[in-house]
C-alpha cells in the first residue's frame, strides 16, 4: 500500500502469530531488490486495551521498531476495511505510546487524529545541551553543528508527533541537502533516540513543499508525521496559518492545527489518500 507515495507492507497479524518476527526478517521483506520493498512495515493486531479497536505496530525498513507513522495509519484504516477486520467509522487504533481516532471519507480519502505536537524536550527526546538558539515567534530554533557536506550550523525546530522530527526551512527544496544533511541530523548525539530530518519550503501561508529523510528508511515521498511536524513549527514560527496543503513528492496531504487554546495544545488533523497498490503471499 503507499500514502502519497510513502509505501508500506500490511500485515494481517489478527489470523497470524507474527509476533516472532526478527529485525533481519523485516529487513528482507522491505528490501526493494531481494524481498517485497518497502519503506516501513505495518503490523494489524488485536488491540491490548479496552477503548481501541486495533493495535497496529510500525517497522522501518533497517527493521527497527518505531512510536508512530502518520501515512501508514491511513493505509492502516483502508486495509481493515478492505479486508473486512471491521466497518467502523471511525475507528480507534492503538499505537506505542496513544491511541488514533481515524474517519474514511467517501471521496477515498483518510482523516487522521494525529494527536497533540509535543514539545518537552525530554519527551521527544532531544538534548539541547550546549547548543546555540534563538527565538522566531512561538518558536526556539537550535543550531545543530554538522560536518557534512562542510561544517555548519543547521537551525532546526525541534517536536514529537509521537515520534521526533526536526524542522528546518529552506529556500529551494529541490536543492535542499536532503542526502547531505539528513544522515547527520538523524544520528545526531543530541536526539538520543535518532530523528527524522524535514526540510521544508514555504511557498504561502496555506503552502509548503516538504522532503524528509527517515529515520531508519532514508529518503521517502512523503512523511505523515514529518508533514504534521512540519506544519505544526511553521504555525509556530509565524510563517503559516492552519489550514496548510503539504506537496511531497510522492502527493499532497493536508494539515490543519488550531495551535494551543486556553494553555491546551490542540490535536493535528491530517487528510490524505490511502492506496493498495498489490496483494499477496510470503514464506518467512
Amino acid at each position: 500500500m503507499h500514502g502519497a507515495g510513502n509505501d508500506f507492507i500490511v500485515l494481517n497479524g489478527i489470523d497470524q502469530d507474527l509476533s516472532g518476527i526478527l529485525p533481519e526478517q523485516w529487513q528482507r521483506l522491505a528490501h526493494r531488490q531481494f524481498g517485497i520493498g518497502a519503506d516501513q512495515i505495518l503490523l494489524v493486531e488485536k488491540s491490548t486495551c479496552s477503548d481501541a479497536d486495533f493495535r497496529y505496530r510500525i517497522f522501518n525498513a533497517d527493521g527497527g521498531e518505531v512510536e508512530q507513522c502518520g501515512n501508514g495509519s491511513r493505509c492502516f484504516v483502508r486495509f481493515v476495511q478492505d479486508q473486512g477486520l471491521s466497518n467502523k467509522n471511525p475507528l480507534r487504533v492503538q499505537v506505542a505510546h496513544t491511541i488514533l481516532t481515524l474517519r474514511s471519507h467517501p471521496d477515498g480519502q483518510v482523516e487522521v487524529n494525529m494527536g497533540a505536537p509535543i514539545f518537552e524536550h525530554s519527551q521527544i527526546p532531544f538534548d539541547a545541551k550546549g547548543l546555540s538558539s534563538l527565538q522566531e515567534f512561538h518558536e526556539t530554533l537550535f543550531a545543530l553543528p554538522l560536518k557534512k557536506p562542510a561544517p555548519h550550523d543547521s537551525w532546526i525546530g525541534a517536536l514529537s508527533m509521537g515520534n521526533p522530527h526536526a524542522v528546518q526551512v529552506v529556500g529551494d527544496i529541490n536543492s535542499a541537502p536532503v542526502l547531505e544533511e539528513g544522515p547527520s541530523i538523524e544520528s545526531h548525539i543530541a536526539f538520543p533516540k535518532r530523528v527524522n530530518a524535514a526540510f521544508m519550503q514555504i511557498l504561502n501561508r496555506n503552502e509548503i513543499q516538504l522532503r524528509v529523510y527517515e529515520r531508519g528508511a532514508g529518503e521517502t515521498l512523503a512523511c505523515g508525521t514529518g508533514a504534521c511536524a512540519a506544519v505544526v513549527s511553521g504555525i509556530r514560527r509565524g510563517l503559516l496559518h492552519s489550514p496548510v496543503q503539504v506537496r511531497t513528492r510522492g502527493g499532497d496531504l493536508t494539515i490543519a492545527w488550531e495551535g494551543i487554546i486556553n494553555d491546551i495544545i490542540q490535536p493535528v488533523i491530517m487528510t490524505g489518500p490511502a492506496v493498495t497498490v498489490f496483494e499477496g503471499e510470503t514464506t518467512i
